[in-house]
């Protein structure tokens, strides 16, 4: 007979409780994890798909960046020094200091589509373009975090301006490239109930789509310089200099950017790309613009190849041959180094010293190109 029996009996039950509350984390985990496999999405097969196979960005079983003389042909992968600045650099600088304002947009669901060009940006590069009537919403993220968990990985640093349910019926959704804060597995699948219009997207991310229950008749793939007509409204996917992949593979899909065209005006939108001579191809072929959606944010000296700086991007804007400038791919998830302002503070040095016409929308602001709001510098207040 034990000498201690409540002594054994509490030891007991604290193994049991021990027990207990490691199996309630690992039901957790594992509940947390639930919908990983699906969010890599769906790999395409080059040898079996004629479209992938045969392009001409396509070799040796990936997509490759075309030949360019300013960057990189294959973008590296982060040294470890940039893992040390991503681990000791001040974190508090690269978010803001106050609640970012937000803009519901007027009429959000209920107008029709502006007959010029207005822009609604919803923060980082997801943004609704209306041009002559039509409406294409751009790399829509509506989730929390941009990543294949919930749980993990880089949190809204703002709320969305409006619900997705409340976006109005758009003519077509386009995606730049398959990276988390571009496709978003819970959007797509949101969208697919919500709204009508097809799916835009890059050689392979077809894959993605059909894995996440997008019907085969609303999936458009298209390779650079390939386009589709809905109606009056026109759609180019352009090259960009940058690279993919949801998993631990890379650039098994296509990445580019877009030219939005209606009847006689035309937007373009940068996805995300390094500075390159494509900007001066696209815009002798395309432009001018009457506006380009520009990414900014989230570069650094480590991969100066896939994400322009602001002084890149005016360059690129005037490469272009375009009129308003709007900044995204900044404000909205910490993916970079620098501080949280400092992309639209750069930004806007270089536009000013290259006569560049610039509107810095709050998300949610709707914009309408021929008459931009002033800037009135909110991202100051915040910063």
């Amino acid at each position: 007979m034990s000498k201690h029996p409540r002594s054994s009996g509490g030891g007991r039950r604290a193994r049991l409780l021990a027990l207990t509350a490691l199996a309630t984390a690992a039901g957790a985990a594992a509940w947390s994890l639930r919908d990983l496999p699906a969010a890599f999405g769906r790999r395409p097969d080059g040898t079996r798909d004629p479209r992938v196979r045969n392009s001409p960005q396509y070799r040796d079983g990936v997509f490759h960046n075309a030949p360019s003389a300013l960057a990189q042909q294959e973008p590296g992968r982060p040294d470890g020094d940039t893992f040390r600045r991503m681990l000791l650099d001040d974190r508090a600088a690269r978010r803001p200091s106050l609640p970012v304002p937000l803009e519901r947009p007027a009429g959000a669901g209920a107008e029709p589509a502006a007959e010029g060009i207005e822009v609604v940006w919803y923060g980082h590069a997801s943004a609704l373009v209306e041009v002559q009537g039509a409406r294409v919403l751009i790399d829509p993220i509506w989730s929390d975090r941009c990543s294949p968990v919930s749980q993990v990985g880089p949190k809204r640093l703002h709320p969305v301006p409006v619900a997705l349910a409340e976006l109005p019926p758009v003519d077509a959704v386009l995606i730049s490239h398959d990276h988390y804060d571009h496709l978003d597995m819970a959007t797509v699948k949101q969208l697919v109930e919500l709204q009508s219009a097809p799916f835009a997207v890059p050689l392979g991310i077809g894959g993605h789509l059909r894995r996440w229950g997008v019907p085969e008749h609303r999936i458009i793939e298209l390779d650079w310089d390939e386009t589709c007509t809905l109606g009056e409204l026109t759609l180019t996917l352009t090259s960009a200099h940058h690279f993919s992949g949801r998993g631990t593979t890379r650039n098994t899909t296509l990445w580019g950017s877009w030219v939005i065209a209606g009847p006689s005006r035309k937007v373009y939108y940068t996805g995300d790309s390094g500075y390159f001579e494509g900007y001066a191809r696209i815009g002798e072929q395309h432009g001018p613009f009457d506006a380009a959606l520009v990414q900014i944010g989230a570069y650094d000296v480590a991969w100066p190849d896939i994400h322009m700086t602001p002084e890149d991007a005016v360059r690129a804007h005037l490469d272009l041959r375009a009129g308003l400038l709007v900044p995204v791919h900044w404000c909205t998830f910490n993916l970079g180094l620098h501080p949280w302002s400092e992309p639209i503070e750069r930004l806007l040095a270089e536009a000013k010293a290259q006569a560049v016409p610039l509107v810095v929308p709050r998300p949610g602001q709707r914009v309408d190109v021929d008459n931009p709001p002033e800037l009135d510098g909110w991202w100051e207040t915040v910063a």
